[in-house]
């Protein structure tokens, strides 16, 4: 799997049967541990919100953590959030990568998404290099207005208006974190 590309596995935590049970915490570093020698990541589909230690969870964790989503919190919970805090310090200790995908699936309104501008600009902050971007197409299972995929990327440059730190989060930091040969 290696040698055709493949550089992390993705679990979802979101649809986990017993949430009362907490994270899978036990499953998911045996899953590192296996991933860990290839040098793969784990992109954990989760609301962090929910998960109030998540820095001191995951601090030592065997592998980088990707977050798509922006950390999938919905923006009522505000930065200021506990789960969203401790994705920012795990960040901040590149422990793990976020994700700025699917703005429109939380927040409340539509385009262009004002809710989700200081979550942008929180990850912006702490470390721009733990950032990629991505359109979330095929945008599956959306209850509101679909997004238009050219909405999105003229969104990403109202949000990251800087044309070297926009490369750095579509072209440098994927590279990295897919182990993409370098783009000259």
């Amino acid at each position: 799997m290696h040698a055709a590309g493949v550089r992390g596995l993705r679990c979802n935590i979101v649809d986990i049967a017993n949430k009362s049970a907490g994270l899978p915490l036990e499953q998911l570093r045996n899953l590192a541990k296996r991933i860990q020698p290839f040098g793969w990541h784990l992109e954990l589909l989760m609301h962090v919100n929910e998960y109030l230690n998540l820095a001191k969870t995951f601090e030592d964790f065997p592998v980088e953590l990707v977050f798509g989503h922006f950390g999938y919190s919905h923006a009522k919970h505000g930065i200021a959030d506990k789960g969203f805090q401790g994705l920012l310090e795990l960040m901040k200790i590149e422990r793990a990568w976020v994700k700025m995908t699917g703005p429109y699936r939380i927040c409340d309104g539509n385009l262009p998404y004002q809710d989700m501008h200081p979550f942008n600009d929180a990850v912006l902050k702490v470390n721009p290099n733990r950032l990629i971007w991505g359109s979330d197409w095929p945008h599956v299972m959306v209850k509101k207005q679909m997004p238009h995929d050219a909405d999105l990327c003229d969104l990403l440059g109202a949000w990251v208006q800087d044309a070297n730190l926009r490369k750095s989060i579509l072209v440098d930091n994927p590279c990295i974190l897919y182990d993409f040969p370098a783009y000259q």
